[in-house]
C-alpha cells in the first residue's frame, strides 16, 4: 500500500535533487545539466550582488512569521469555538463556510481581489465614493500590501488548518470534561485548563512543520495577487517570485537554481534549530 507514495517521493522529491548541480554550473541547453561547464559560486555571487537577496529573504521570513502566528491563533480560536457550538447543524454550516475558501484557486482569488481593490471600479473604492470619500489606489500603494496579503492568507488557509485542532479536541476523553463540570468548572475554565493543554502537542508539531518552510513563500499567493506590478515588489517580493521572474526574464537558470539552493539550505538550518530547541524543552514534542 505504501509503494505508490514511495515511488512518488522518489520520482518527484529525491531524483530532482541531482538538479541542484545547476547552481554551480553555467547551464546551457546544448550540454545539458551534467555537461555544462562549472561556474563555481559565480551564480551565488550574482544573486547576492543583485541587491535583492536580503530584501526577498527578509520579506519571505517576515510574511511567513506573520502567517504562522496569526493563522494558528485564528485556527485554535475557531476550532475551540466550533467544538463548543451545541447545534450540530450550525457547526457543520460554519465549518463548511470556513473550509470553502481553501478550495478556491489562487488564480480565482487574484481575480476576486482585483475586483475588490481595483482603483476604477473596485468594491472598496465604490463604497468610499458612495460616502463621499477619496478612492484608494491600492495597486500603487505598497504600504497596504503586507496587511492585505496576511488577511488573504488567513481567509484562505484558516479553515483548513482548523481541522487539525478540531481533530485533536475531539480526541479528548469526554469524561474529563464531565469531571471538570462536576467540580464546578465553567466553559472558559474547561477551555483554558483542559482544551488548550491537550492542544499543545498538536500546536508544537504544526509549528515545527511551518517553521521548516519559513523561507518558502506561497508562490500562488504572492504572484497571483501582485502579478508583475513592479511598484509593489519591495513590499511583496519573496524568494519564490524572485526566482520565477529571474528565470522568466533573464533566462539565468544557474542564478535561479542558486537562489533555490540558498532557500533550501535556510529551510534545513531553520527546521534543525527549531527541532533542537523543542527537543531540549520536551523531546516527546520533537519531530526526530
Amino acid at each position: 500500500m505504501s509503494l505508490p507514495a514511495i515511488v512518488f517521493f522518489i520520482v518527484f522529491s529525491y531524483l530532482p535533487i541531482a538538479g541542484l548541480v545547476i547552481a554551480f554550473k553555467q547551464y546551457n541547453y546544448r550540454d545539458g545539466i551534467f555537461g555544462s561547464p562549472w561556474a563555481g559560486i559565480d551564480n551565488f555571487q550574482f544573486f547576492f550582488i543583485s541587491g535583492k537577496a536580503w530584501l526577498v529573504t527578509s520579506n519571505t521570513f517576515l510574511y511567513n512569521l506573520a502567517f504562522i502566528i496569526i493563522n494558528n491563533l485564528l485556527e485554535i480560536v475557531l476550532a475551540v469555538a466550533l467544538v463548543e457550538i451545541s447545534s450540530n447543524w450550525l457547526r457543520k454550516v460554519m465549518q463548511s463556510m470556513l473550509f470553502l475558501p481553501y478550495f478556491v484557486s489562487w488564480v480565482t482569488v487574484g481575480l476576486l481581489f482585483f475586483g475588490f481593490a481595483n482603483f476604477d471600479s473596485g468594491i472598496v473604492n465604490s463604497l468610499l465614493q458612495t460616502f463621499g470619500a477619496e478612492p484608494i489606489d491600492i495597486y500603487n500603494t505598497p504600504g497596504y500590501w503586507p496587511i492585505m496579503i496576511v488577511l488573504v492568507s488567513a481567509w484562505k488557509a484558516v479553515g483548513y488548518g482548523m481541522i487539525y485542532y478540531m481533530a485533536a479536541i475531539m480526541g479528548v476523553d469526554p469524561e474529563i470534561y464531565e469531571a471538570a463540570e462536576i467540580d464546578g468548572a465553567n466553559i472558559f475554565r474547561k477551555i483554558w485548563h483542559l482544551t488548550i493543554p491537550y492542544l499543545i502537542p498538536t500546536v508544537v508539531i504544526l509549528l515545527l512543520l511551518a517553521v521548516g518552510n519559513i523561507f518558502r513563500g506561497d508562490f500562488g499567493l504572492f504572484y497571483q495577487l501582485v502579478q508583475n506590478n513592479g511598484v509593489l515588489f519591495d513590499k511583496t517580493d519573496v524568494i519564490d517570485t524572485f526566482v520565477f521572474r529571474s528565470l522568466l526574464m533573464t533566462r539565468e537558470e544557474g542564478m535561479a537554481a542558486a537562489a533555490g539552493f540558498y532557500q533550501s539550505v535556510l529551510c534545513f538550518v531553520t527546521i534543525m534549530m527549531a527541532n533542537f530547541a523543542v527537543k531540549k524543552y520536551n523531546k516527546d514534542y520533537s519531530l526526530f
